[in-house]
């Protein structure tokens, strides 16, 4: 008798450790962690994004230098706007570093408004409006405006949703005690080019 007594008491702690573990997922334990990783997701997009417009930069800039060799000054405003945006080190901890975070928004804002001076350039060349490398590279930048513009939004979307979590019931009780380290993640100041994307046109 004392012996399926202790039966009992020792098949009922695995099952109560279960309906606990249970009872802790069904109040949202694992939102938290979950929607970090969905935002810090979604930052990898807007990075690659950017780069990937980076990488554009030197063959447009060649490209109009043929034509274009004059407009000096706007060339090398990109060529340096460039070479701002890419110098920023990029680290995991950036989305927790307003002070960063401002660096790199900046940075890239500067670089989107030197494009636009050699866009507004590139329209008082015929020559250059019809070159075939041009019209490709046009609708590669074309292309990847548009998907920073979707990344941006996407993260924007990611961390309100982790930032609510981390402020609003329950997941207010899991950052206070579980997720002390957790903290809100940064998102662009700037709504610009989220809902209309910058016009690309040569």
């Amino acid at each position: 008798m004392a012996f399926s007594a202790t039966f009992a008491r020792f098949i009922r702690i695995p099952i109560l450790a279960a309906m606990l573990g249970l009872l802790l997922s069904g109040c949202g334990v694992n939102n938290i962690p979950s929607h970090e990783e969905s935002a810090k997701a979604k930052w990898s997009d807007v990075q690659n994004q950017y780069q990937r417009r980076a990488d554009l930069i030197p063959n447009l800039i060649e490209t109009v230098k043929g034509f274009a060799a004059q407009e000096r000054t706007v060339l090398e405003a990109v060529t340096a706007a460039r070479a701002n945006a890419t110098s920023i080190k990029i680290s995991p901890e950036i989305i927790n570093d307003p002070e960063a975070f401002k660096k790199f928004q900046e940075a890239q804002a500067q670089l989107s408004g030197a494009l636009g001076r050699l866009i507004a350039v590139s329209e008082r060349y015929p020559e250059l409006k019809s070159n075939q490398n041009f019209l490709t590279l046009q609708s590669q930048l074309e292309g990847t405006e548009n998907r920073i513009a979707v990344a941006r939004r996407d993260y924007i979307e990611a961390v309100r949703v982790y930032n609510t979590e981390l402020r609003t019931f329950p997941g207010v009780i899991w950052a206070s005690t579980l997720y002390k380290s957790n903290k809100p993640m940064e998102t662009f100041t700037t709504a610009t080019d989220l809902s209309r994307p910058p016009q690309v046109r040569f």
